[in-house]
């Protein structure tokens, strides 16, 4: 066992360079290639080689280790490596379960662990359609209609994309199809799965499979439901009227920070265009936190925000004046203001950890 520790740690280490550093995609898939030749188990490449890598790969570019050039790179490399694998002999598995449609949900273009999901589920011999990255909901519905599949495993990366992983949930249901959810978007204890309602939540692909084999009970008629039976707190409105408030909000936001937040009066246009883009993300988490009515979902990204700002040399410090303009904005909306505010103390928090960060 420590030598099968060692020979992956290794492993990973030239994987990573190969991938993120070189840039070399023969050389990537040829130590994947290499792997699967000296015996090394498929299933094990592709969960404790490939993925850590690909998890390094993100982590090196929130710590501004690597640029989104890089990073892009690196994971287009990482989808290769995988179609190597999944065509090496000792990835050769014949079907003798049942059908399985893994997809993302709508909106959701992070398709790697869905994938990973696949080939593994494909190597214990289950028949598996990988619809790939952001798969509209009725087209969705049409192909299990089509297909026939058992079940359905929806996979979603951001938080953001909640509602729409809450309306696939549903959908598949009311056709009958049983819904196995995965992904950092359902949370690390998958109680976001639960709140959507879906059948069963896996943290990772091992346990997917692992329920899978033992079985999901199709949705009786009495599942066949609305969002809003799952999340009552809907029928307050809150979250429609913020979502399609959105865009308005972001540019008032952009227009008032100016005057809150004076260093922005020295931005480049470019600078501009980013600062736009970082308080659109804010809004979209707002907006699920309302959904989900959770307000830890929001604080969490703001601490996250925070963490990936000061790693790029911009102040946390620009943060609050958002969250007050968006408390002055969305005053009549209590389920918005606080989540607003607590996460206005949490990054009284972080400030206060870090107060030589740049100006």
């Amino acid at each position: 066992m420590t030598a099968c520790l060692s020979e992956l740690t290794e492993l990973r280490d030239r994987l990573l360079a190969a991938a993120a550093l070189d840039r070399d995609a023969f050389a990537a898939a040829g130590l994947v290639t290499g792997a699967l030749d000296n015996g090394m188990p498929a299933e094990t490449v592709l969960l404790d080689l490939i993925a850590p890598v690909q998890a390094k790969v993100g982590t090196e570019w929130a710590a501004n280790r690597l640029t989104v050039a890089q990073e892009h790179a690196a994971s287009a490399i990482v989808e290769r490596v995988i179609t190597a694998l999944a065509h090496h002999p000792a990835a050769r598995t014949t079907p003798r379960h049942g059908k399985v449609t893994v997809a993302c949900v709508e909106q959701e273009w992070h398709s790697l662990p869905a994938r990973l999901l696949a080939e593994v589920l494909t190597l214990r011999g289950w028949a598996v359609d990988f619809l790939g990255a952001q798969v509209p909901t009725p087209h969705l519905v049409s192909h299990l209609h089509d297909t026939g599949a058992d079940v359905v495993a929806l996979s979603s990366s951001l938080p953001t994309r909640l509602p729409s992983a809450h309306a696939a949930i549903t959908a598949c249901q009311s056709v009958g199809v049983p819904v196995l959810a995965g992904g950092a978007a359902f949370g690390p204890d998958g109680r976001f799965a639960r709140m959507l309602g879906a059948n069963a939540w896996a943290p990772d692909a091992r346990t997917a499979a692992d329920l899978l084999a033992a079985g999901l009970a199709p949705p009786a008629p009495a599942d066949v439901r609305q969002q809003i039976d799952d999340l009552p707190h809907l029928v307050d409105q809150e979250y429609t009227l913020v979502a399609r408030s959105q865009g308005r909000l972001v540019k008032q936001v952009l227009t008032q920070l100016e005057d809150l937040f004076p260093a922005m009066a020295t931005y480049t246009d470019v600078q501009r265009e980013r600062t736009a883009e970082d308080i659109a993300h804010i809004v979209e988490f707002l907006t699920v936190a309302i959904y989900t009515d959770d307000d830890e979902l929001f604080t969490t990204f703001m601490t996250w925000t925070a963490g990936i700002l000061t790693a790029r040399r911009v102040p946390a410090r620009s943060l609050p004046p958002v969250l007050d303009i968006l408390t002055a904005a969305l005053k009549d909306f209590p389920r918005a203001v606080r989540p607003l505010g607590r996460a206005r103390a949490v990054l009284a928090g972080v400030t206060a950890a870090h107060p030589g960060a740049p100006a």
